[in-house]
């Protein structure tokens, strides 16, 4: 987890833009659709387990702004509870609720 955090580090420098409003430039889904997260979000424990999937599905390092293999619509939800400040548990319910369809079968 050091080495993907020290990677996020690097793409955050390399876009300077995104650094100075401490947010990550992040892809989502087959679309590569392009959120931008704040920074203080990743250490939540719902992100991380998002996080831990693009490590095990793309490795620790991946080439630049970071891709989460997640359906778009699932991961809105789950930044749309984040934002409204829901329960952890009640987000990996979410999660769960969508495990069969939440990751893409790359």
């Amino acid at each position: 987890m050091k080495r993907f955090i020290r990677r996020l580090s690097r793409v955050a420098d390399a876009s300077s833009h995104y650094c100075l409003l401490r947010s990550v430039p992040i892809y989502v889904g087959e679309e590569m659709e392009l959120f931008v997260v704040n920074a203080e979000l990743l250490n939540h424990p719902v992100f991380i387990a998002l996080l831990n999937k693009s490590a095990q599905e793309y490795g620790y390092e991946q080439k630049g702004v970071l891709h989460i293999p997640c359906h778009v619509l699932v991961f809105e939800r789950v930044m749309e509870a984040l934002r409204l400040g829901v329960d952890s548990r009640d987000l990996k319910d979410l999660l769960a609720s969508f495990s069969d369809d939440c990751f893409l079968g790359y």
